[in-house]
């Protein structure tokens, strides 16, 4: 099979594994020859964000698609008939080198299917990125899947290797991992190699930190079971972020005849993961329905400050921790009012919220000014 081939193969095989939480559609190229490198959608190419906010692009593909793994959601798993192959560190390197040269890509995102033994399938990866780093001498972001269930040393070797790497915990609990493939132990494969990469990434100084990803829908887990797992995985696992990723079947697959799961679900939910990470709002502040999940017709924000009773609050006499629960005001705009406040100023017209950067429609139903509310709540009501 020739490189060509196996670009296409493994970047297409690469796709599911979520490093945004927003995707963005590529620039059409001024020509579209059947062999260019460079082109976006099918060389793999997505973009991911540094922990300075920084979006850099990156080559994302696995360095093989053969697995033993049954995962009944994913296109690789060991049943699926489709055409297996794999790089050889040098064929990956070389490949990546030219898209970083050529100045398409910033960075590599490199995963792998299971192969016949994790511990071999990890380790030709990190001689890829060992290829990589001495042998190229690329010293540039390299995000490195962990495959489950490998060896501590492995973790060990990886994570001073790489830039940033992430483990899938697909589900949010056990009961739920065991709907989605009998071949893997949420306890044992996750949970505890997570364990491994907190403390590796501690003792290695890793740049990025450690990523999961969770796939939304297809074991019928619950909005609050989501939530609280990965609230538990920040809280005790010093987890960077968490990526969910809406089900979408795929044919060839045990589940390709499950309903797809709408991605405004997944929208909502990296909203309120948001909120845990940059706002300090706890899990049991959310909203859920009777059947545990967020109510998909109203922003989940909103739906907490109508449940409670904080509200209406006065702009001018506000904490920042009451008003960063208030609709239409984020942690920026929630410490410039702050610092208003603190040096005497005091807020009397809605302009001066607007030119604060404060969305005022949404705001004004939950605030006071001048010691009165501004807007009726019936319009979320």
């Amino acid at each position: 099979m020739d490189i060509s081939e196996k670009i296409k193969i493994l970047s297409s095989a690469g796709k599911y594994d979520a490093c945004a939480s927003t995707s963005c559609n590529p620039k059409k190229p001024l020509i579209l020859p059947n062999d260019r490198i460079g082109n976006l959608a099918a060389g793999g190419i997505c973009h991911s964000y540094l922990p300075s906010g920084q979006c850099v692009s990156l080559f994302k593909v696995l360095l093989s698609n053969k697995c033993t793994n049954d995962c009944f959601y994913c296109s690789n798993n060991c049943y699926a008939r489709i055409n297996r192959t794999e790089f050889s560190k040098e064929e990956l390197s070389n490949v990546f080198l030219k898209l970083y040269k050529s100045n398409y890509v910033e960075g590599l995102f490199l995963s792998s299917g299971i192969g016949r033994d994790e511990e071999v399938q990890m380790e030709k990866m990190i001689e890829t990125v060992r290829h990589l780093r001495f042998k190229e001498k690329f010293h540039g972001y390299i995000h490195l899947k962990i495959l489950p269930g490998v060896s501590k040393d492995k973790i060990d070797e990886a994570t001073a290797l790489a830039s940033r790497v992430s483990i899938n915990s697909e589900a949010p609990n056990k009961s739920r991992l065991n709907e989605l493939t009998t071949t893997k132990d949420f306890k044992s494969d996750v949970l505890k190699r997570m364990r491994w990469i907190k403390e590796k990434a501690i003792k290695n100084n890793l740049p990025s930190g450690h990523t999961t990803q969770l796939v939304v829908g297809p074991a019928g887990e619950t909005d609050r079971e989501i939530v609280s797992r990965i609230d538990n995985l920040y809280n005790e696992m010093d987890l960077k972020r968490g990526y969910f990723s809406s089900f979408i079947p795929v044919p060839g697959t045990p589940f390709e005849n499950k309903q797809r799961e709408p991605l405004k679900r997944e929208n909502f939910l990296y909203r309120t993961d948001f909120m845990l990470r940059f706002y300090g709002i706890k899990k049991k502040e959310f909203v859920f329905n009777e059947q545990g999940n967020l109510n998909l017709s109203i922003d989940p924000k909103i739906a907490m400050a109508l449940e409670s009773d904080l509200f209406p609050l006065d702009i001018n006499e506000s904490s920042f921790d009451e008003l960063i629960r208030v609709p239409g005001i984020g942690p920026t705009t929630a410490k410039r009012i702050t610092d208003l406040n603190n040096s005497g100023f005091k807020f009397s017209k809605e302009s001066e919220l607007k030119n604060l950067g404060i969305v005022v429609k949404r705001a004004l139903p939950f605030i006071k000014l001048n010691g009165r509310i501004q807007k009726s709540l019936t319009e979320f009501c």
